[in-house]
């Protein structure tokens, strides 16, 4: 199935918007960042460059995307970072094992096909019930790229100087919609790789631009 990134400017322009689409899910973002002694959702009054238009920023399949997750945790727990064809028992029996630490990863305690980053650096995703019942988990921006730079060197990548990012995707994809075709290249992490340089695209441009990144 694929999965969409996509870059929501902190603009006041879309912010303070009465037709903010978005005004839910950030009002619930700041309750959470409250109840953790965070600062809201940072809205900027002017960022030169950006209209408040929502755009998309990487597209790759879920299977990729639980394929990166698996290696950053067999990373996280001091495990060999293995590539596999599929994905099997052995990424959900990692998750139930290290679950305490899976808790804390903004890359893998993310939901899929909901959620956000926001560009406020803590610790370990948030999570109550009301981001549980709407999103899931509400990851930090910060986070999420020091976990990308600390897996790099384990699919070959230099978290320096990375490859040119994927090319996003031209139209919004559908949940139950396949991924487009990828040439992912020769490497047995070829697949992690293509999610990786998507979520730093994502993750550097969110952090440079003040934007929030949500997956569709």
């Amino acid at each position: 199935m694929a999965c969409d990134l996509w870059l929501v400017p902190l603009v006041d322009v879309l912010c303070h918007s009465p037709d903010n689409p978005f005004a839910e899910e950030i009002a619930t973002y700041d309750r959470a960042l409250a109840e953790s002694g965070l600062p809201p959702v940072p809205v900027h009054g002017y960022v030169a460059g950006l209209s408040g238009d929502v755009a998309p920023v990487a597209g790759f399949d879920y299977d990729a995307l639980h394929l990166l997750r698996r290696a950053h945790l067999l990373q996280l727990c001091g495990l060999e970072v293995t590539p596999v064809d599929a994905l099997g028992g052995d990424y959900e029996q990692l998750l139930e094992m290290f679950e305490p630490t899976a808790q804390q990863s903004h890359l893998v305690w993310h939901y899929d096909h909901a959620g956000a980053y926001v560009p406020i650096d803590f610790a370990a995703p948030l999570s109550n019930d009301e981001l549980l019942e709407g999103g899931g988990p509400l990851g930090s921006g910060q986070g999420l790229l020091r976990e990308l730079e600390a897996v790099a060197p384990f699919l070959g990548l230099d978290p320096a100087n990375p490859p040119p990012p994927p090319e996003p995707p031209s139209r919004p994809t559908e949940l139950e919609e396949p991924a487009a075709p990828i040439a992912y290249g020769d490497s047995p992490f070829a697949r992690e790789r293509h999610v990786w340089l998507g979520l730093h695209a994502a993750a550097t441009r969110s952090l440079a631009q003040g934007s929030m990144i949500i997956f569709s």
